[in-house]
């Protein structure tokens, strides 16, 4: 087990993999920027490097200085969290050629999946349903491309090959408005990813957005860790993510589980990872791999008793995986909502300081937080703030738990999205549960109407 490892992020996730690291007896190193240095996570650190101004791209995108503080505080291994260089391969190679471990998987499988075009074809290989579409990039021939996109049939959706977050889509519903709606995303592509490459898929009109978590070692063992349904979302953001899904059965997420793991063997993953679905009609649909713990991995911990944080350092410093799937067992409910410091409504971000700050508490009742009274919620990086997780032993008891902790939950000094999640807990389609990815945006535009 390494002795010290560095946290190459911020907020919530770099407190969270701090405890993995203390329980685990490993001392941490901490990178910040300017503006957090009076962050949590920075002051219980055993060792802090500030490592650049506010901006991201001087702090925790500035690779040198990453390696730098990696260099003088003698770490062994660096842990990217999500977000910022957590799925760059050319970092990882970096961090592994500089002599340190890369908490996560090997580049060459990074850059695999962080392709959605080589992804979708090493998932076909593997037997991994994909969603209908071009085989590959879109070609540059304008008559092939309408061939293509009549094949699939509409509607369609243009995606940036190297796309992510949301970024880099763009529906067509008519035959007059492809060939602009693929020039445009191969524009904005080049700009964003610096990848101009764009595919085609079928764009299916009430999915929902279910979630396989994995875990596999370097000795070509892997588990499948059940499943997160993520389908309450605005603008292909999450926010709120629940396990298990509701009403799909256990024998359709053990099959499509088994491929998941079996393809982690087939491609040589190792690590922590997220194999992203749509689910409709009864079938599911790749659209994407995530290369790195998520955002809502607390979740799966919840409802699993894994440790996945702590797994990822075990798996990196070159332990065989401790259970196989036999041993997984999915029990009770688990729900999280993302905080974030934004108007409610208008999702305008609002940074400032918390005057008041009183999380909730309670059985079943976990939140995962780097915020405190007088903490200064800087401009410069994503707006969220908390995560509140609420588990019962069914989804009832775990919505009712949740509905206590958001009215017990109080924030001051800045706008938060708590009275959207108080709304969405009473709302009814919700509670009965398995609303598609567009039901939120869906709600929202009739309230604006």
């Amino acid at each position: 087990m390494f002795e010290k490892l560095l946290i190459a992020n911020r907020g919530e996730i770099a407190l969270r993999i701090q405890r993995a690291c203390r329980e685990l007896g490993i001392k941490t190193v901490v990178v910040h920027s300017q503006a957090d240095t009076e962050a949590k996570y920075v002051k219980l650190a055993d060792e802090s490097v500030c490592i650049g101004p506010p901006a991201s791209r001087d702090s925790y995108l500035n690779v040198p200085a990453i390696i730098s503080a990696a260099e003088v505080t003698d770490a062994e291994a660096i842990h990217p969290g999500y977000g910022f260089l957590s799925e760059n391969a050319d970092f990882a190679e970096r961090v592994e050629k500089s002599g340190f471990v890369f908490i996560g998987p090997r580049p060459e499988s990074i850059r695999l999946m962080g392709d959605k075009v080589s992804a979708k074809e090493a998932m076909t290989k593997a037997g991994v349903p994909v969603v209908p579409g071009s085989e590959g990039a879109l070609p540059e021939d304008p008559k092939e491309v309408m061939r293509i996109a009549r094949t699939v049939g509409y509607p369609v959706i243009i995606k940036a090959a190297g796309g992510g977050g949301g970024r880099g889509m763009r529906v067509v519903h008519t035959e007059a408005a492809l060939l602009n709606a693929v020039a445009m995303t191969r524009t904005e592509a080049q700009a964003a990813f610096n990848n101009a490459s764009v595919y085609l898929e079928k764009f299916l009109e009430n999915p929902r957005h279910i979630e396989i978590q994995v875990l596999a070692d370097e000795y070509r063992s892997a588990v499948y860790l059940g499943e997160r349904d993520c389908s309450m979302q605005r603008r292909h953001q999450k926010i709120i993510e629940e396990g298990p899904a509701p009403g799909i059965s256990r024998r359709l997420i053990d099959r499509i589980g088994a491929r998941c793991a079996d393809a982690c063997r087939r491609i040589g993953y190792r690590g922590a990872g997220t194999f992203e679905f749509l689910y409709e009609n009864g079938e599911f649909y790749f659209i994407e791999m995530n290369t790195r713990v998520q955002v809502e991995h607390p979740v799966t911990e919840l409802i699993t008793g894994i440790d996945i944080v702590q797994e990822q350092i075990r798996i990196a410093a070159g332990e065989k995986l401790r259970f196989r799937q036999r041993d997984v067992v999915i029990k009770g409910h688990a729900i999280e909502c993302r905080i974030n410091a934004e108007d409610p409504y208008k999702f305008t971000p609002s940074p400032g300081r918390i005057t008041a700050w009183h999380p909730p508490g309670g059985p079943g009742i976990r939140v995962d937080s780097h915020a405190y009274t007088n903490y200064f919620v800087p401009p410069n990086y994503d707006s969220m703030i908390a995560k509140v997780l609420a588990y019962g032993d069914t989804r009832d008891q775990a919505i009712r738990r949740m509905r206590i902790a958001l009215s017990e939950m109080a924030i001051e000094g800045i706008q938060t999205n708590l009275a959207l999640h108080r709304e969405l807990f009473a709302d009814a389609r919700f509670v009965t549960g398995g609303t598609s990815i567009h039901y939120l945006e869906q709600k929202l535009a009739l309230r604006g109407a």
